[in-house]
């Protein structure tokens, strides 16, 4: 009860918590050991990736995550077999993301759009800009090991229908993984 009255003072509350989580993450990750997490999660092999291809998609731990899938990848008999399952757990996080994004940030993304500042910006860019080039930014970002938060975010506001944002996100995702995977074998 006192957490919720502290944030309605707020304007945006729900982008401070992400925010803060963010930080929060940040402060908790930064210089950290993570050779026993990676033992962990070879020891636990394809589930193992898969907990991997999860953490791939978030903006804290996708260094980490991208970092024990080069260090696994010389234990996978099938780096093909590796980047599927991997790209599954990404999946499962960016339909989190998508989901908490597109219904829960929903009304904080209109006030902000409704700002000076971004109503501005938004009549300098172009319909074919909004349209097109921000979610093809958006796969991109997905594609690769930065955060997935940008590029969901860029297409949870786009007009993409939720099955279609499932298929990209994991074609996407999993194309980066095995990259990531083809990569790690190689070193």
């Amino acid at each position: 009860m006192k957490i919720r009255n502290a944030l309605s003072r707020f304007k945006y509350p729900k982008l401070l918590i992400l925010l803060l989580t963010i930080i929060l993450a940040y402060f908790l990750f930064k210089e950290k050991n993570f050779e026993p997490w990676h033992n962990f999660l070879s020891s636990l092999g394809y589930l193992g990736i898969f907990i991997a291809g999860m953490l791939y998609a978030y903006g804290f731990t996708a260094a980490p995550a991208t970092a024990v899938l080069l260090i696994l990848a010389k234990e996978q008999d099938s780096i093909v077999l590796s980047g599927l399952i991997a790209g599954i757990g990404s999946l499962v996080s960016d339909t989190i993301l998508f989901k908490f994004i597109r219904h829960s940030f929903t009304n904080e993304i209109q006030r902000i759009a409704e700002q000076k500042l971004f109503a501005y910006l938004k009549s300098k860019i172009n319909i074919f800009t909004q349209k097109y080039l921000l979610p093809i930014i958006g796969m991109i970002i997905i594609a690769s090991p930065l955060p997935d938060e940008i590029g969901v975010t860029l297409l949870a506001s786009s007009t993409i229908s939720d099955k279609n944002f499932y298929v990209l996100s994991y074609i996407l995702n999993t194309l980066g993984i095995i990259t990531v995977l083809i990569i790690g074998s190689k070193i």
